[in-house]
């Protein structure tokens, strides 16, 4: 099975319906591919985790690359796993409320033990130098 795990910018005319269409999408085509993953979002940025078979988590990396509603993405690990991280769930997501003083980096900290520590560690390294207040 293959993890990729990307960072981007989302565009700032991103509201909070954009957003759900994008995990209502997101959790349709997975279950459908048999990919799982999370998406972290703060208002600004997605940071997010796929994992599946090999091929079609490149398919959907693809997909993600040319979706319009946000830029400069960066593929930050891609590596093989023997199982899934996420609890077999086609897409959890956590998002940071805007306005809130949250910051994604704060959201790493309470991330459940869905995600294994390998990729935790992961989301707090880029959330630490990508996402400080």
């Amino acid at each position: 099975m293959l993890q990729a795990i990307y960072l981007s910018v989302a565009r700032p005319e991103l509201d909070s319906s954009a957003i759900d269409d994008i995990l209502a999408v997101s959790r349709r085509n997975n279950h459908a591919d048999g990919i799982t993953g999370m998406l972290l979002y703060d208002g600004y940025h997605f940071l997010q985790a796929l994992e599946g078979e090999p091929m079609r988590v490149r398919h959907a990396l693809d997909r993600i690359k040319d979706d319009p509603r946000h830029r400069a993405m960066v593929l930050l690990c891609c590596r093989k796993v023997d199982e899934h991280s996420f609890g077999g769930k086609s897409m959890t997501a956590q998002r940071v409320p805007i306005g809130s003083g949250g910051t994604v980096a704060g959201l790493v900290e309470s991330l459940t033990e869905e995600a294994d520590p390998s990729v935790r560690s992961i989301f707090r390294e880029v959330a630490r130098f990508r996402f400080a207040a």
